[in-house]
């Protein structure tokens, strides 16, 4: 079965940095868009950020100049390096990879990886 598995979510205080990764298994072929929503509680999952197959990225605004979004194609692995942070970052983050293609596309998500920000 195809999955995603994050890793690196953990607690830090505002103003610090944390780095997410998402490696998606091998089996996941013609990947489209690798991205990652956060969900806080209480609220809806809202997109963070998104990065093509050609390397093209959007962020949410609430995000941008904090956040970079990289991927290593090679290894399936997508990755959000978070600086700056704030407690209104807090949430759980997941992994999101859109793949295929002639009509008939995949979307995977991972299992969620929690982030934590002090304040």
């Amino acid at each position: 079965q195809e999955q995603l598995v994050e890793s690196g979510g953990g607690l830090v205080q505002a103003g610090g940095s944390l780095r997410l990764s998402c490696a998606a298994s091998k089996g996941i072929v013609s990947i489209n868009l690798m991205g990652w929503y956060r969900q806080a509680p209480g609220k809806q999952r809202e997109l963070v950020a998104t990065i093509t197959s050609g390397g093209n990225t959007d962020y949410a605004d609430t995000v941008k100049g904090r956040f970079t979004i990289s991927r290593d194609s090679a290894e399936n692995t997508v990755y959000l390096q978070m600086n700056s942070l704030k407690a209104e970052d807090t949430a759980v983050y997941y992994c999101t990879v859109e793949a295929g293609g002639s009509g008939t596309y995949y979307d995977y998500w991972g299992q969620g990886t929690q982030v934590t920000v002090s304040s």
